[in-house]
């Protein structure tokens, strides 16, 4: 097959947009929060471990240091105890507490706005960065590519085989073919896709509203 042109791999990625959003529409995020500062833990807690679990735990844990000046007087024993249910929950406790101590000492309390800031703190990543901004401020900087939409962006082949594993890579790929207004809805349309439909095992193709423009579809 030739290759395709970066034209029409633009125009595909642009309808699986259009698709996926008359499909979805707006969706919510899917952790549980109320403050910017709450959406950086629950992210940072995310890794790894589905949005229901997190969800389980955040009650709990913002009930007892609901605020960054809160949390960062929290001791790891305290605060590992409550997230123990969640993978990785001693190092995760650990980030946790170090962010909330930084935000207080660096930003007054505050969580900082800027993708060059947020990525400072302890457990945040680019990722989570863009979700905390999309999510908590409005901002859209980037597309926060999880493993949702890093599967979805490869099965459409809209970023390099290569970069399957990088999704920092896979994000910058995705940037370069969608124009900006389309990059809000991304993470948790396409999120919805690979969970309803485009699952890691076993794909539902036959029900997949993007088959007739995914290169990875396996109809009949």
């Amino acid at each position: 097959m030739p290759r395709e042109t970066n034209a029409a791999k633009r125009e595909r990625a642009i309808e699986t947009c259009r698709r996926l959003n008359e499909r979805y529409g707006p969706v919510e995020c899917f952790l549980d929060h109320e403050t910017p500062f709450r959406l950086v833990i629950a992210v940072l807690l995310s890794a790894q471990t589905t949005d229901a679990q997190i969800n389980k735990v955040t009650p709990e844990l913002f009930r007892r240091w609901p605020t960054p000046e809160q949390m960062a007087g929290a001791t790891y024993e305290e605060l590992s105890d409550v997230i123990k249910s969640l993978g990785f929950y001693k190092t995760k406790a650990k980030h946790c507490i170090a962010c909330a101590q930084m935000i207080v000492a660096d930003y007054d309390g505050v969580v900082p706005n800027e993708m060059k800031e947020l990525v400072k703190l302890p457990g945040v990543g680019r990722k989570t960065a863009n979700i905390v901004l999309n999510v908590g401020y409005g901002i859209v900087d980037g597309i926060a590519v999880d493993t949702h939409v890093n599967r979805v962006a490869h099965r459409l082949k809209l970023s390099p085989k290569t970069h399957e594993k990088e999704p920092l890579k896979t994000e910058q790929d995705l940037l370069k073919i969608l124009p900006r207004e389309y990059w809000n809805d991304v993470n948790h349309q396409w999120i919805m896709l690979g969970r309803e439909i485009c699952d890691a095992r076993k794909p539902l193709c036959g029900e997949c509203p993007l088959a007739d423009i995914c290169p990875s579809a396996k109809l009949g």
